[in-house]
C-alpha cells in the first residue's frame, strides 16, 4: 500500500553498522522535517513483531536496544533469514502498509534485497544513505563485536553495495553531523 496522493515523493533507505546511529541520525531528520512530512520506518519492526509472536516473546522488549533483545537477535536474524529466501519483500511489504508522509526514511536497511524492492517498487524516488561511525565510536555506543551477528549478512551485506547516494559520517563530531544532517534536510526539501 503507498501514501495517499500515489506514492512517496522520496524514499531514503538508511545502512550502516550496529550503533553506527542509523536510528540516531532518521530520528534527527524525522525532527527537522516534521512527522506529517517524514516516516521512519524500521524494517526490523515487523520481523520482530511476527517472531515474537511465533515465539511467545515481548515485542516491545525486542524494540528497544535492552539485553533481552541482545539475547533473542542471533535466533532472530536466522529466522528473518529464513522469510527472505522464500519472499525476498516480505517484510518490506509490511512495512509501507498506511504510510501516509511524503517521505520515507527507513533505518535499517541490511540487503541488497531490501534496496532491490524499494528500487523496483519506487523507482527514482528511491535514495541510498550509509550511516558510517569509526569502530572506537561505537564502542563507546556500546557495541561489542559479536560472533554470528556482526560477521553476518545482516551486519556485513551492504559492505560492498558501491556507490552510496549520500554518507554520514557519524564519528562524535557533533558539528560535523550538524552540517551533514543540514545538507540532507536541505535535499529532502527539494523533493516536497
Amino acid at each position: 500500500m503507498t501514501p495517499l496522493g500515489g506514492g512517496p515523493r522520496l524514499v531514503l533507505l538508511f545502512s550502516g553498522k550496529r550503533k553506527s546511529g542509523k536510528d540516531f541520525v532518521t530520528e534527527a531528520l524525522q525532527s527537522r522535517l516534521g512527522a506529517d512530512v517524514c516516516a521512519v520506518l524500521r524494517l526490523s519492526s515487523p520481523l520482530k513483531e511476527q517472531y515474537a509472536q511465533e515465539h511467545g516473546l515481548d515485542f516491545q522488549r525486542l524494540l528497544d536496544a535492552s539485553t533481552y533483545k541482545e539475547a533473542y537477535r542471533r535466533d532472530m536474524i536466522l529466522w528473518g533469514e529464513e522469510k527472505r529466501q522464500a519472499d525476498p519483500g516480505f517484510f518490506c511489504r509490511k512495512v509501507v502498509q498506511g504510510v501516509s508522509q511524503p517521505v520515507w526514511l527507513v533505518s535499517d536497511t541490511r540487503r541488497a534485497s531490501d534496496i532491490q524492492w524499494f528500487r523496483e517498487s519506487y523507482g527514482a524516488v528511491t535514495r541510498t544513505v550509509r550511516v558510517v561511525a569509526l569502530e572506537q565510536s561505537r564502542r563507546q555506543r556500546g557495541w561489542v563485536f559479536t560472533p554470528g551477528v556482526d560477521d553476518g549478512e545482516s551486519e556485513c551485506g551492504l559492505d560492498n553495495f558501491g556507490d552510496f547516494d549520500w554518507v554520514i559520517e557519524n564519528h562524535g563530531d557533533e558539528q560535523r553531523l550538524e552540517k551533514q544532517l543540514e545538507d540532507l534536510v536541505e535535499f529532502v526539501r527539494t523533493r516536497l
